[in-house]
């Protein structure tokens, strides 16, 4: 579990894989269509695309000579649920904080 975390949120950190990301919930798209709306060479999409595979965020299908690639989103919701965690840590603590700060009075 901690290692496909990993290698989510080193695929995910990132801000062209998370555009190509973004781009594949709308649907499949190929390499050269996820490499388009960014100044990279086809190469290094692919090289974005392979790091994207190894996470499990996405399936690429070979037709020819056209890469088909389609999101996978489980490993998301894996990332999701474990930054949920933090997300209610961090509530907790500013709840506390408004607290003190306010003395303990409901603020409007």
């Amino acid at each position: 579990m901690v290692e496909e975390l990993d290698a989510v949120f080193h695929a995910m950190a990132d801000p062209t894989r998370r555009a190509m990301v973004r781009t594949l919930a709308a649907g499949e798209q190929t390499v050269g269509e996820l490499a388009a709306p960014h100044p990279i060479s086809l190469a290094a999409a692919s090289k974005h695309v392979k790091v994207l595979e190894r996470a499990g965020l996405v399936r690429r299908t070979v037709h020819g000579r056209r890469h088909v690639c389609r999101l996978e989103a489980q490993p998301l919701a894996a990332a999701s649920r474990h930054l949920r965690f933090y997300e209610q840590f961090w509530t907790e603590r500013l709840d506390a904080l408004d607290a003190f700060v306010t003395g303990g009075e409901e603020s409007s």
